[in-house]
């Protein structure tokens, strides 16, 4: 790990997420500032998609960066620090959850998982036809898709957010949920499931604006 000098700010970029936290609990406060710029907004992402609170979300985004300084001075690399984050924000939407009776959920344009083979969601959408028409399914299609990752199961939603929202490996995601990683792989095939057949309405209005 470099030392201090000039221009130490753009080498600490080349580092992984581990590095830098253990220069960050040996004392190099630069480090925890290059994990805040890499890691605040798909974090942010992960919490806004399942509180549906923007307010919220940066509340839940900066207590859970509280409580990795909290805990910097016994850090040690056991887990991959993704895996380590998004485990300190799930548990805390779930803390959340368990006092909040309705949840709201922000608009998501996601890709589907390579591994499920189909490519993006809004694929739905041939790039054909009047370019107005598609501007318009395309809105529908995306309030329609917020919709129905409001209506997955909990565990489904979670680990399709993980999975898509944030592109964490199956074998992270089953770390942070606490389950087998095929437990893990079946929650994100029915939740694609899902999703595919929640929009297949999209597949006829899709043909008929070609």
């Amino acid at each position: 790990m470099p030392g201090a000098c000039k221009g130490a700010s753009v080498a600490l970029e080349q580092y992984g997420d581990e590095a830098l936290m253990e220069a960050y609990r040996d004392g190099d406060s630069r480090a925890f500032e290059v994990l805040l710029n890499r890691h605040r907004r798909p974090v942010f992402s992960f919490l806004l998609r399942q509180v549906g609170d923007p307010t919220l979300a940066e509340d839940l985004l900066q207590e859970a960066f509280l409580r990795i300084i909290r805990n910097a001075s016994s850090y040690e690399r056991r887990a991959k620090f993704t895996t380590w984050f998004y485990t300190i924000a799930r548990n805390l939407c779930r803390d959340h959850g368990r006092r909040a009776k309705h949840r709201k959920h922000s608009s998501l344009d996601a890709p589907l998982s390579k591994e499920e083979k189909g490519g993006s969601l809004g694929d739905v959408v041939p790039d054909k036809g009047p370019q107005v028409d598609r501007q318009v399914m395309s809105r529908r299609l995306k309030g329609r898709l917020e919709e129905a990752i409001g209506q997955l199961g909990p565990e489904q939603r979670e680990v399709f957010l993980l999975r898509e929202g944030s592109a964490l490996s199956f074998k992270q995601i089953a770390e942070i949920v606490g389950c087998p990683e095929n437990t893990v792989k079946s929650r994100m095939r029915y939740a694609l499931d899902n999703l595919r057949k929640a929009l297949e309405e999209y597949r006829e209005l899709a043909t008929a604006v070609q």
